[in-house]
């Protein structure tokens, strides 16, 4: 059987064991044909730490941002024309084989472009991984006012009282796991390399929104770790918010029809339920 998929996962300063388990979780399938570790670190000592395999090909480049250096190993995937790109994390594990059940799910399904799993944090709560396209207050509100007063707001934002055990097509994924068809990513670009990170998952998910569907599909799941380090780092909090505010000069700040469109169509059809399971964002 031919391997379908392709892997990339960008680093900078990862935990080699970190990486190492990543690494074993996406090489337990038969359907990776190839991943591209991206190494973003001022050194490339990860390359002789990281586990070593035949279908793991390492690349050290300058650090230009997430989006950028996925974009190197993306551009191999449509080059020898494999039929998926995966991007994920470093900080994602999982059990068993969940890419083959993924990639029959997308060979069934030819319109979905971009497809995202059920993500967990460590202790088993849900994350909610998939949301409505911000708003600049949808963002303030989440970072800076206190959670009595954003409450009602954040959970209709983060899709806290839909079903996550049922899937739906949403136009924001975040990008620890974004399974992506190669002809979407062909059709509507790759990662915007203006960003440097943070909103680039935002960006792309949107652009394959308007012609493909982005699936959230929580047959499978993943354990994320989700740092959060712009909540605790200064630097990377500048990195967030500079790359934002690229993000909303590009797509509109308090105008923007398309936003406004695909959030109306996402509460609309998305299954709702009476008792949501606990989450956090």
């Amino acid at each position: 059987m031919k391997s379908s998929t392709a892997v990339s996962i960008v680093v900078h300063k990862t935990p080699p064991e970190q990486l190492q388990k990543a690494l074993k979780c996406v090489l337990r399938s038969p359907e990776v044909e190839s991943v591209f570790v991206v190494d973003n670190s001022p050194d490339n000592s990860l390359e002789k730490l990281m586990v070593t395999a035949d279908r793991i090909y390492y690349i050290h480049v300058d650090n230009n941002g997430f989006g950028a250096g996925h974009n190197i190993a993306i551009r191999q995937t449509l080059n020898r024309h494999i039929p998926y790109h995966l991007v994920m994390n470093a900080d994602v594990a999982w059990e068993g084989d969940i890419i083959s059940p993924i990639v029959r799910f997308m060979n069934e399904h030819q319109q979905v472009g971009l497809l995202s799993p059920k993500v967990r944090y460590p202790d088993g709560v849900l994350q909610y991984a998939c949301r409505m396209l911000p708003t600049p207050l949808d963002l303030f509100a989440k970072r800076f006012l206190p959670k009595k007063l954003t409450e009602k707001r954040m959970n209709r934002y983060l899709l806290a009282g839909i079903d996550h055990d049922k899937p739906f097509n949403v136009p924001y994924l975040l990008g620890s796991f974004l399974f992506f068809r190669s002809d979407a990513l062909r059709s509507e670009g790759l990662f915007d390399e203006r960003f440097f990170m943070y909103p680039e998952d935002i960006d792309i998910s949107r652009r394959i929104h308007r012609h493909w569907a982005t699936l959230f599909w929580p047959e499978v799941e993943i354990t994320h770790h989700h740092a959060a380090a712009s909540r605790k780092n200064r630097r990377m909090f500048r990195i967030h918010f500079f790359n934002m505010i690229r993000y909303f000069n590009k797509w509109g700040w308090f105008f923007d029809k398309e936003r406004r469109l695909f959030n109306r169509q996402l509460l609309s059809s998305a299954p709702r339920t009476e008792n949501p399971p606990p989450g956090r964002g």
